[in-house]
Formats: C-alpha cells, sequence, structure tokens
C-alpha cells in the first residue's frame, strides 16, 4: 500500500502536519510519503491519498485545489481523506457558539464531496504573526487596524496528538482486515 499525503502549505505550517501524517503513518507499516502538491503530476502509482492545505477566509490555496480537479479522475477511484489547517488559538467554539472546526470548514470539502473522500478534518494551524504577507488575504490582513490584529492569536496551535491519532485512524483502515 503506497500512500500520498500531497499538500498546500504557505508558511510552512501544513507541510509540517502532512510530514508528520506521512511519518506516523510509516511508523504504522503503510508505505507513506509527503509532497508539495505543486511538485507533482502523475499520481497513478499511488494507492490511497491524504490532501491538505492550508485555508485561508474559508478557502483552501488554489495550488491545492487545482492539484484536486487535476486529478480527480484517479483520486475518486482510491481511498482519499482531505485535512485542512488554519484557525489558530485555542478556542474550541467560534463567538457564536460553533464547534470551531465545524465553522471553519473550507469550502472545498462541499466542493469535492463527489470524490467521496473518507474523513475530512480541520486542524489548528500556527501563526507567526511576523512574516512578509503571502497572498490576498494576508495583504489584507496587514491592512487592518492595529487593535483588530491584536484579536488573531499568534504561536503554533497544531494539536501533534489529535494529528497522530487521524493518521492512525488512516493507517488502521488501509492495514485492517478489509484492506
Amino acid at each position: 500500500m503506497k500512500v500520498l499525503v500531497a499538500y498546500a502549505s504557505r508558511h510552512g505550517a501544513t507541510a509540517g502536519i502532512a510530514k508528520r501524517i506521512a511519518e506516523r503513518m510509516k511508523a504504522s507499516g503503510v508505505d507513506a510519503v509527503a509532497e508539495e502538491v505543486t511538485g507533482l503530476r502523475d499520481v497513478s502509482a499511488y494507492d490511497a491519498y491524504v490532501v491538505g492545505s492550508a485555508a485561508y477566509m474559508f478557502r483552501w490555496l488554489k495550488e491545492a485545489t487545482r492539484f484536486v480537479k487535476r486529478n480527480a479522475r484517479t483520486l475518486e477511484e482510491r481511498p482519499l481523506w482531505l485535512f485542512s489547517s488554519g484557525p489558530t488559538g485555542t478556542d474550541l467554539v467560534d463567538e457564536k457558539g460553533r464547534d470551531i472546526f465545524e465553522a471553519m470548514r473550507p469550502k472545498e470539502f462541499e466542493t469535492f464531496r463527489n470524490l467521496a473522500p473518507i474523513d475530512t478534518k480541520v486542524f489548528f494551524g500556527a501563526w507567526k504573526g511576523n512574516e512578509e504577507p503571502k497572498g490576498a488575504a494576508e495583504r489584507f490582513l496587514n491592512l487592518m487596524p492595529e487593535s483588530w490584529k491584536e484579536d488573531i492569536p499568534v504561536g503554533d496551535f497544531r494539536d501533534w496528538d489529535a494529528i497522530d491519532a487521524w493518521a492512525d485512524e488512516i493507517a488502521a483502515y488501509l492495514t485492517g482486515p478489509t484492506a
């Protein structure tokens, strides 16, 4: 069983999650590799896929969306999982009382529903706050008044236990009695 963990990352946090998922799956006996989506062309040599992207303003990065669309036929024929990273902080509910992971689901989870992913997951991300802005969302953020920016949690909020548990679930699915 050969698994591709494909990712799009802007500042490295999502890349770290993808690499951790691949490492954890390897530790469970699954041949997994993490690769950035921009360098991938023919992905037909893999038996299963985990695809993830950083999300900004409820959207995946364009290169992740393009990757899935370009490879949709292959992805829909084999086991597929989708993940996103983005929310920062430790609050599990938003200001409206909604589960933060449900509220922060990127639109692509719905867009790619036809590919029948086995599971979709949103993970906390990381934000250093002092990096050069990349992309429209970050440039917009820089235009905001400083008082608004203070409300955006700065730090690394990735929940490695949750990421490991999800990777273990995927590995168990792929190596279990029904595999």
